[in-house]
């Protein structure tokens, strides 16, 4: 049985030849399958859905089994620290992530628990337990968490927002508070991690969604300082594991994402593939990045551009496949398939 070190993901992951590029896709397991539509239903609402590590598990696997896919992510949100911290979280229908429980004072910020994730966040590692027991030994499993910026976003605004003025407005005039509060986050999620490995992950990522909203100085003092602690901690940890950092609408920051210690960015369709490995060199893998969108076209474009996708990173080591944000509800199942078979059948050549 081949071992999961030796799988395509975890040889692309240490720029390590392969024979194909690998790819999978973010949230693979999602609305745009009539599966996990059902088993959303059965679930009521979707915290119950990620907080039954049955269904999770059942969700997680569902493209494995429609798909030639060489990763699992494990069904879950970003947002399940600040949930454990007590804010209350729900998903209002068609409206996104909402908090009954909103930071809205100093006194918020200093009275956040400290989180022993092992207990307040156990249903992700039954989770993470169940799904590696039940898919294929031979392919990694990436656990994931939140950013502590993109956490911290949503905390302070209560919701999901374009701007999320209420986190600038902290960072401009008490930018001490904000960093306590990010180092809480950072604390939190650095052990969450480390528990997801502990349970069963193979790989982490960290998603750090709205880090692109802020100017470099910014970013580099309030997103990329914390993820760099996350890193830190996880290479002491559990040295061996591969961790992904992936900051949307970050293109501009990849010298700097490298220096964390990170073995992997993701990147979205807005930085060519050609020119985030020209800037980075060997000291990291590159994962996209294929416009979500794209999806939504017929085969044709659909092939095109995936080859394109490919044209752009080249030959050779280190490039994982997948789209440069998460794949939409209104993709039909079968685009995802040409995607798929288009990326078996022309990455070989770039890896001879």
């Amino acid at each position: 049985m081949l071992d999961i070190n030796n799988s395509l993901m975890m040889r692309a992951l240490r720029r390590e030849p392969v024979e194909r590029t690998p790819v999978w896709v973010m949230r693979q397991a999602g609305r745009y399958l009539p599966e996990y539509r059902k088993v959303r239903a059965q679930a009521g609402d979707f915290m119950s859905l990620c907080q039954n590590p049955e269904l999770a598990c059942e969700v997680t696997l569902q493209p494995l089994r429609r798909y030639q896919l060489d990763a699992a992510i494990v069904f879950s949100d970003i947002l399940t620290i600040p949930a454990a911290m007590g804010l209350g979280l729900y998903f209002a229908e068609g409206e996104g992530p909402k908090f009954h429980r909103p930071l809205r004072t100093e006194t918020d910020i200093e009275h956040l628990p400290e989180l022993i994730v092992e207990e307040s966040l156990a249903y992700v590692m039954d989770a993470v337990r169940l799904i590696r027991r039940e898919m294929p030994a031979n392919l990694p499993l990436l656990g994931f968490a939140g950013s502590p910026w993109t956490l911290a976003c949503y905390m302070l605004e209560g919701q999901g927002s374009r701007e999320f003025i209420k986190a600038k407005n902290l960072m401009a005039q008490r930018p001490e508070v904000l960093h306590r509060l990010l180092q809480k986050l950072a604390d939190a999620t650095g052990a969450y991690l480390a528990a997801q490995v502990q349970a069963g992950a193979n790989a982490l990522m960290v998603f750090d969604t709205w880090g692109g909203l802020l100017s470099t100085e910014n970013y580099l003092e309030f997103s990329l300082q914390y993820l760099h602690a996350i890193v830190s901690h996880l290479k002491t940890q559990c040295p061996k594991v591969p961790v992904i950092l992936f900051t949307k609408g970050g293109g501009q920051w990849l010298e700097a994402m490298a220096e964390t210690q990170c073995d992997a960015l993701g990147l979205d369709w807005t930085c060519p593939l050609s020119e985030a490995r020209q800037r980075v060199g060997n000291r990291v893998a590159l994962q996209g990045n294929l416009n979500p969108a794209i999806l939504l076209e017929g085969a044709e474009i659909i092939r095109r551009e995936t080859k394109a996708v490919l044209e752009s990173y080249g030959s050779g080591n280190g490039h994982i496949f997948n789209l440069g944000h998460g794949i939409t509800p209104d993709v039909k199942p079968e685009n995802l398939q040409i995607m798929l078979e288009a990326v078996h059948e022309f990455s070989p050549s770039y890896h001879r």
